[in-house]
């Protein structure tokens, strides 16, 4: 067996299923240092939590992470690439306090709660209009047909961005995704730059329209919104709003989505539990908290140890670079009893820290639950006998470390 030190964290076949590595490092080095990168790994749930809660010694700033890939440099190519576009704005993800809380209460502002609560009628109808696309066929591809297409339908209609270009938004937010994920390819960074320069552009131009025309719309209230600063009032710059609307559009989307579809896939693997949540709404919400418990669809991120400081009996040093594995901290056996299992019953499944915890929960937490919780009872409802078309393949995962999901989800039904 191999120690620790002799795993490749990011081998396609850890990826595929890791939670063999985290339950190791749970068990034998909830704080450990991989020799072969320098990066640490936060593996617990305790420890997770406590490394949320101190932001200033944990911090979210790393940008320099997301431009090197890792390590090392920018190439000349991306260089001039990303030159063609504005600067960057750490606002919320990449933005410690106070920063961070200013630009928070702006987005909060822009998508407050009872907005998002008041979309459940629309979110229904959406819900409806994608099924109509595929119910008289009698299978679908889940994923690309329906959990990918009903959050970016929502965002995109908030945003005020055309459903047609969707498809676009898409690939771009992949591509920040992979940038995100730190170990893109040295081949594929440059493509990754002009994805970046691509949106850039494309929300300059909607900032124009949106100042001259505004409209019922996050982008328009983004312009219209005052950041408080030590001097007072001023409205945000376009960097600021554009790094807003990229991480509204990036986390309303793949996380959702892989959300989605892993529901749907654990549902009809587990045929007495679906029965059971189909008849209690207070179940169908319990389902929820425990698929994304289960799944943690962001599943590891980023930190940067901002002093010397001590974690778990580790002594960590000023600039090291951390991943906090949620993936690991929601299947802590100290925390969740029988945690590798899927129980729809799970009566402590809300105290996951899917979402984030502290300072950093996730801004579209309360948007990603009313999708899935108005969505999954109509699918369930009008696809009759819904059922895998190859009960006998096993999930595939995107081979991601920062975001977990399944790449596709065949499914079969009898049409109407």
């Amino acid at each position: 067996m191999k120690t620790l030190e002799e795993i490749n964290a990011t081998s396609s076949e850890n990826l595929a299923d890791p939670y063999p590595y985290y339950e190791r490092l749970r068990r034998e080095a909830p704080v450990f240092r991989d020799p072969k990168t320098g990066i640490i790994s936060v593996s617990t749930y305790d420890l997770a939590l406590e490394v949320n809660k101190k932001p200033k010694v944990f911090s979210s700033n790393f940008s320099a992470l997301l431009n090197s890939g890792g390590a090392g440099n920018l190439s000349d190519e991306e260089e001039a690439i990303l030159s063609e576009g504005m600067r960057r704005c750490d606002t919320m993800l990449t933005a410690d306090p106070p920063e961070h809380a200013r630009y928070k209460r702006i987005a909060m502002q822009a998508l407050p709660h009872t907005r998002v609560m008041a979309m459940a009628p629309y979110i229904t109808e959406v819900t409806n209009d994608l099924i109509d696309t595929f119910v008289d066929e009698g299978k679908v591809e889940f994923k690309s047909r329906f959990a990918e297409m009903l959050p970016g339908i929502v965002i995109a209609d908030a945003l005020g961005v055309p459903r047609e270009d969707i498809p676009m938004f898409q690939g771009w937010v992949r591509a920040a995704i992979l940038r995100l994920n730190g170990n893109a390819r040295p081949e594929e960074r440059p493509a990754l730059a002009r994805s970046e320069i691509d949106m850039q552009k494309y929300f300059l131009k909607a900032m124009a329209e949106r100042r001259d025309n505004p409209g019922d719309d996050i982008v328009s209230d983004l312009i219209q919104a005052s950041l408080s600063t030590g001097e007072g009032e001023r409205p945000l710059e376009e960097p600021e709003i554009y790094s807003i609307v990229q991480q509204i559009f990036t986390a309303g989307q793949e996380a959702t989505a892989h959300a989605l579809t892993y529901a749907l896939a654990q549902l009809l693997s587990h045929p007495e539990q679906l029965e059971a949540v189909l008849e209690d709404d207070e179940l169908m919400a319990n389902m929820i908290e425990e698929t994304v418990r289960h799944l943690s669809p962001s599943h590891n991120m980023w930190r940067i140890v901002k002093e010397d400081t001590e974690l778990g009996g580790v002594a960590l040093k000023a600039g090291e670079p951390m991943l906090v594995r949620y993936g690991s901290a929601n299947r802590d056996e100290g925390k969740f009893e029988t945690a590798g299992q899927f129980d729809v019953r799970r009566e402590n499944a809300k105290s996951h820290i899917a979402f984030g915890a502290g300072v950093h929960t996730c801004l579209g937490m309360t948007l990603a639950r009313l999708e899935m919780f108005t969505a999954l009872p109509i699918i369930l409802k009008r696809l009759n006998n819904l059922r895998f078309a190859d009960p006998d393949k096993p999930f595939e995962f995107a081979a991601s470390h920062i975001l977990r999901g399944v790449q596709s989800l065949e499914l079969v039904f009898d049409p109407d």
